[in-house]
């Protein structure tokens, strides 16, 4: 199986001070969001990542967000699997230390 490629916070925090443009999907649950999302983050719920494979463009790469870095972890290898090009944030928002909105 292909390895899991990963960022970690700092990486990611680096990157959007930079001004990069990046794909940023959050997958917690809603009262998760509701303390704090980075901004740009779309929310779709792990449980609804299936059904929602269709707004995902196989161009782009996604990076994946959750609490811990677990959820979006499954999620990225499920991704994966679907031929996505798909980034796991280590950590999660536990160990995001930029801003949220």
């Amino acid at each position: 199986m292909e390895e899991m490629k990963e960022i970690t916070t700092d990486e990611l925090k680096n990157k959007l001070d930079a001004g990069e443009k990046l794909e940023l999907v959050d997958v917690r649950e809603d009262d998760e969001v509701a303390k704090g999302m980075i901004p740009g983050a779309k929310h779709i719920r792990m449980g609804t990542i299936p059904e929602n494979l269709d707004s995902f463009d196989k161009d782009k790469e996604y990076i994946m967000i959750c609490r811990s870095g677990n959820r979006s972890g499954q999620v990225c290898h499920y991704m994966q699997e679907q031929g996505y090009k798909v980034r796991n944030m280590v950590g999660g928002m536990l160990d995001w230390s930029g801003e949220t909105k």
